[in-house]
């Protein structure tokens, strides 16, 4: 499955919201520096869905806010 994500780093504390058109918006607390947000949310995300963080890929924006994540869930 695919998801398209907005991340919001720097926030004070880790939130979810599913939008209506199915993309999620997601708070992290983690700075965008050195992969920091983008570990936090791989780690977030396979919490979300119970899989491993192996099973969770970044596949556009790894530097940009806005990023297109795999999750397989098989």
């Amino acid at each position: 499955m695919q998801k398209s994500i907005k991340v919001k780093p720097n926030s004070s504390q880790q939130k979810i919201t599913e939008e209506t058109d199915g993309s999620l918006t997601i708070s992290l607390k983690s700075p965008p520096v050195d992969g920091k947000a983008n570990e936090e949310l791989v780690k977030l995300l396979a919490k979300k869905f119970n899989i491993p963080k192996s099973k969770i890929t970044i596949k556009l924006g790894l530097s940009s806010r806005q990023k297109l994540v795999v999750i397989n869930t098989e």
